[in-house]
């Protein structure tokens, strides 16, 4: 059963943008999706919120979750989180596992 939090990653005067850049640069994102039972590691920025950034990150499991928190990348997570002075909002959802109702299938183009 797959696990996908959002992450809202809070600063100001373009913190949580430097944040994501020294994500990028530093390699932590290449090595986060790396990680054994990462599905998805994405950022995104919302348009009506230029100190906010999403992140959208999934796993396979909480077992894969649960390596994820206890590698030394948290850590380095952790540093760049304190050095931009984020603020963190988490919202969790477990994936269903029957996928789209095929009511709702009418509504989604592809």
């Amino acid at each position: 059963m797959a696990i996908t939090i959002n992450i809202y990653y809070c600063g100001k005067n373009g913190n949580a943008r430097r944040f994501v850049e020294e994500m990028v640069t530093s390699g932590v994102l290449n090595d986060m999706r790396a990680q054994e039972g990462n599905i998805r590691y994405e950022y995104f920025f919302p348009m009506d919120d230029g100190e906010t950034v999403l992140l959208i990150d999934s796993w396979k499991d909480q077992h894969s979750i649960d390596v994820h928190h206890a590698s030394p990348m948290m850590a380095q997570i952790a540093r760049l989180r304190e050095k931009y002075d984020l603020q963190m909002k988490v919202e969790r959802y477990v994936s269903d596992e029957a996928g789209v109702p095929a009511a709702d299938n009418r509504f989604i183009k592809e």
